[in-house]
């Protein structure tokens, strides 16, 4: 396994005074390189970070906190380990700012150097209402009653399984899981797919999504590997793919990749 993260394996410092050091990111092409269908630059897509554990101090000492939204372009250079990620938020924990707009400031700087790219940063007050449903009119595939006899990803097994019907559906299912690329740790996540063209074998897309469960790759290469494998094997016209992942160390990472769309509804899930 590649050691991507320059932390693990070692005993962690919880630094609690600003350190964008801390940040470690990692090229995307690492990932990438292993998909036939790459994502490509013209396709919309981006990385929706949540962070429950954002606090600081403000000019008087007294501590502030806020929930964060980070959102991180498909095309960026880089994504960014999660692990370092929280390490880098912890960091700010004990340092004073003389505003909440210096805070998204400074986190839009570091965020946005260690991607690669422009990163969007925005805080969501803590007693602000949530919304917790992405969207009531998906259709949940969890409930087919399919024997599973295999638990190893294939790239391929999709293949041939259209029908001639033509349609636009919104399916999900929330039996996706997979496994950290660095700790090995299970990633536990609810996925939204929106596609019209020819139908998709729902069981056999179920049985598909099932055999990531002891698959090993980052949240984002997982949903760009779903995304390709659907658009490669069923050759659907349009296609979204966005997945919503439980939060770890105070933080879920949501990826969204789409050929036609530039958006859906963002809201978390009730496992968020």
């Amino acid at each position: 396994m590649a050691i991507y993260n320059k932390n693990l394996g070692k005993k962690t410092e919880y630094v609690s005074q600003y350190k964008p050091e801390l940040l470690d990111p990692i090229p995307r092409v690492r990932g990438r390189a292993e998909i036939k269908e790459r994502i490509q630059a013209t396709h919309t897509g981006f990385d929706l970070w949540t962070a429950f554990e954002i606090s600081w101090l403000n000019n008087k000492g007294k501590p502030v906190v806020a929930i964060g939204e980070f959102v991180i372009p498909h095309t960026s250079d880089n994504l960014i380990e999660s692990k370092s990620f929280k390490l880098y938020l912890n960091s700010y924990n004990q340092t004073r700012f003389d505003s909440q707009n210096l805070v998204i400031q400074q986190m839009k700087q570091d965020l946005s150097e260690a991607a690669g790219a422009e990163v969007l940063v925005s805080f969501v007050a803590i007693d602000e209402p949530q919304q917790t449903s992405v969207d009531k009119n998906v259709h949940c595939i969890d409930g087919l009653d399919i024997t599973v006899d295999s638990f190893d990803y294939n790239e391929d097994s999709l293949i041939g399984c259209t029908e001639d019907q033509y349609v636009t559906e919104s399916l999900c299912s929330h039996l996706l899981k997979s496994n950290c690329l660095v700790t090995n740790q299970p990633d536990w996540g609810s996925v939204y797919i929106r596609y019209t063209g020819a139908k998709i074998d729902h069981e056999a897309l179920l049985r598909y999504l099932i055999s990531f469960r002891e698959h090993n790759e980052f949240h984002e290469q997982c949903v760009e590997r779903i995304y390709s494998d659907i658009k490669r094997c069923c050759k659907p016209e349009k296609l979204t793919v966005f997945a919503r992942y439980t939060r770890r160390g105070g933080l879920d990472i949501n990826p969204y990749r789409s050929d036609f769309e530039s958006e859906i509804c963002s809201a978390r899930n009730p496992r968020q």
